[in-house]
């Protein structure tokens, strides 16, 4: 079977937030353990970069999307802190 020339960058990226950390997970398994060829190395690492601002971009929207009730006005979400 031929192998396909096409690289990890060039594919689709994933539509959820869940999928992408996922994949990026696995990637930076695979950076971390240090086997990938040197070639390789280079586009793995702009895939990731693809995936963290993608999983950036879906936080702050949801984040956006979130309002929370202070003294009954409605603030925006600060993520958690006070």
């Amino acid at each position: 079977m031929a192998k396909s020339n096409a690289s990890p960058q060039d594919a689709p990226l994933p539509s959820t937030y869940e999928a992408a950390f996922q994949e990026l997970e696995a990637l930076v398994a695979r950076l971390d353990a240090g086997q990938l060829p040197l070639d390789e190395l280079l586009t793995q690492y702009q895939r990731g970069e693809a995936l963290l601002q993608l999983c950036r971009t879906k936080l702050e929207a949801v984040e956006q999307q979130i309002r929370v009730l202070d003294n009954g006005e409605v603030r925006p979400w600060n993520g958690g802190t006070a």
